[in-house]
């Protein structure tokens, strides 16, 4: 008799530990902007599936975007320097926020694996930050700029 598969089940402790990094992202994120042509705010991204990866063909599979859409791959940590580099002319928001984007930083770094950042589409451009969770869930911050 062949032997049964075992559902994958999540245990209590783990789940809290997931919902609990969920919840810090998105309290991480409340007030950051992302700036543009407009400004943006940022929410949380939870893939559909397990990935196999943090891919282009990945990312388009889970946001539901077409196979074919315009989408670029972008340095993490490049993206994140110009977020989180302090400048002369920055009054106590701009530092804040900043000092907010190091804490993001260091969360998804503490937290996940093979950090990405995809930009999809032209002029409206949807911005996702991701990497995997301990499940190889797609997780992390999406945010959008109008570049015209």
């Amino acid at each position: 008799m062949p032997e049964k598969k075992r559902k994958k089940t999540t245990s209590p402790k783990r789940f809290a530990a997931e919902n609990n990094l969920l919840q810090t992202i998105k309290k991480t994120v409340e007030n950051l902007s992302y700036m543009s042509e407009t400004d943006a705010g940022f929410e949380l991204f939870v893939g559909t599936a397990a990935a196999g990866g943090v891919t282009k063909e990945e990312i388009l599979r889970q946001t539901g975007k077409s196979a074919d859409a315009p989408i670029e791959e972008r340095n993490f940590d490049e993206m994140f320097e110009r977020l989180m580099t302090i400048q002369d002319w920055f009054g106590d928001d701009e530092t804040k926020q900043a000092e907010n984007f190091k804490k993001l930083k260091a969360l998804f770094e503490n937290n996940l694996k093979d950090l990405k950042v995809f930009r999809i589409g032209q002029i409206q451009i949807d911005i996702y930050f991701v990497g995997l969770d301990e499940n190889n869930n797609l997780t992390g911050v999406k945010t959008f700029a109008v570049e015209t």
